[in-house]
């Protein structure tokens, strides 16, 4: 018998429990899953036999190592921020973790301690980032192998509503954490090349440095820089490309009209407002214009940013309600949180929609003197509204990893990404039988 002990029973936990419930009885596991809310994972494990539900409170170490310590291994599915403590009792314990999240400066800080543990510290698979990871190494490794030169890679990301339930002018609901859709892109301005040129995009640039891109049988999309392209260079083993952008895929129009909440600051989360439980949603916006009683707020905001009052980028602001009279009711709070909770309304991922994962890698290279490009495109649209897109493409990976490491075919050390062929050839494999698959396209150029 196995123990597999899971922190975290959030969103994106639901089809990774699912899937290690669903292979309990064949592999002897035994899950024992802790979250804050007992009542969440109860209702997520229905009373299964091979699970069990406890309230867990990841900041008291006395808990957190005695589950640990009575694990075989630990996944952690909590806010990246708290990866750092889970990992610091697998190190004392001697137990390997997998995480769907980033590898953390903290976890970089603890390398030593884990190598000298002999334990693996698999991050970064879930879906973005993780899917991505190996689904591009499976391309570039196949390109190496040919004798290529690859000269351009471009990896694209977006969690979106599937079309039949995309039915407002946004295209877009909040299938995923509201907060960090909110909050997204600001910090370190974000990092690309282009054709040997680095480039650096500030935050109060980022949505309007957008690209186009089209996927087969689901229209246009634009396309953002996201975070730091350059730092995978060397993950990926092309540390001499000229041209690597990834970027968070959205439909045409909305970097457009979001931009206008980062340029107005509606977006920032480091001050409260006075008084913001009394104002109006329309006062909210009208803090960041100019003082003029004659002219609207719409029409200052017009001014200001230099948008036709009639264009499509006023409609979808009009159509959020952000210059209505509704009590924003919220005490000292900061713009961010009065947007969110705005948005959390009139954005809100309704019982009976479906979400939807898209992405897409473009590489150009060159082999035998011609010029060359692959798309390799892949979409997945949500089963219902626990089983989502989201949550299978970030669960799915963590289980069939779990899984790998307890049947010893997963026997790396350290602190690792999934870039390895033995890890993202069979996990890659698996992920075809949940409908998880990448079309691709070659041609000339």
């Amino acid at each position: 018998m196995k123990k597999i002990f899971l922190t975290g029973a959030g969103l994106s936990a639901s089809t990774l429990i699912k899937y290690l419930l669903d292979n309990s009885e064949k592999y002897d596991w035994r899950i024992r899953i802790g979250d804050v809310s007992v009542d969440t994972v109860r209702q997520k494990i229905n009373g299964h036999k091979n699970a069990e539900a406890v309230k867990f409170d990841i900041f008291n170490e006395a808990q957190r190592d005695e589950e640990i310590k009575n694990a075989d291994i630990v996944i952690s599915m909590l806010p990246a921020r708290m990866h750092h403590l889970t990992a610091s009792s697998c190190i004392k314990y001697k137990k390997n973790m997998v995480t769907a999240s980033y590898v953390s400066e903290e976890l970089k800080a603890v390398k030593d301690d884990v190598e000298k543990s002999g334990i693996l510290i698999l991050n970064e698979i879930g879906v973005d980032p993780g899917i991505d990871h190996m689904s591009a190494m499976k391309i570039i490794d196949g390109i190496k192998e040919k004798g290529g030169k690859i000269t351009a890679f471009r990896s694209y990301t977006g969690g979106l509503i599937a079309p039949k339930h995309d039915n407002n002018p946004w295209n877009y609901k909040f299938t995923w954490n509201p907060r960090n859709v909110i909050v997204a892109g600001q910090g370190p301005a974000a990092k690309i090349i282009v054709n040997g040129k680095y480039k650096y995009i500030p935050y109060h640039q980022l949505f309007k440095r957008v690209t186009a891109t089209e996927v087969e049988g689901y229209g246009e999309f634009e396309v953002y820089p996201n975070r730091d392209s350059l730092k995978y260079r060397k993950s990926y083993g092309l540390e001499d490309i000229p041209t690597m952008v990834r970027g968070t895929m959205r439909r045409p129009g909305f970097c457009k009209a979001w931009n206008v909440f980062v340029q107005l600051g509606a977006t920032d989360d480091t001050y409260t407002l006075e008084n913001s439980e009394n104002m109006t949603y329309r006062d909210f916006i009208n803090t960041f214009l100019r003082y003029d009683p004659n002219a609207s707020v719409e029409k200052k905001l017009a001014e200001y940013l230099q948008i036709d009052e009639d264009s499509s980028t006023m409609y979808k602001l009009r159509w959020t309600g952000i210059f209505g009279n509704e009590r924003i009711g919220l005490k000292n709070a900061s713009p961010a949180k009065i947007l969110q909770k705005l948005l959390e309304d009139k954005w809100r991922f309704e019982e009976d929609d479906r979400d939807m994962l898209v992405m897409q890698h473009k590489f150009e290279y060159e082999l035998n003197g011609v010029k060359k490009e692959i798309k390799s495109s892949m979409v997945i649209e949500g089963k219902d509204h626990t089983h989502t897109a989201m949550s299978a493409t970030v669960g799915l990976p963590v289980g069939i990893a779990v899984k790998m490491i307890l049947n010893k075919k997963i026997n790396d050390k350290g602190i690792l990404i999934p870039i390895k062929k033995n890890i993202y050839e069979p996990i890659l494999e698996e992920l075809k039988d949940y409908g998880i698959e990448f079309n691709e396209e070659e041609r000339d150029i």
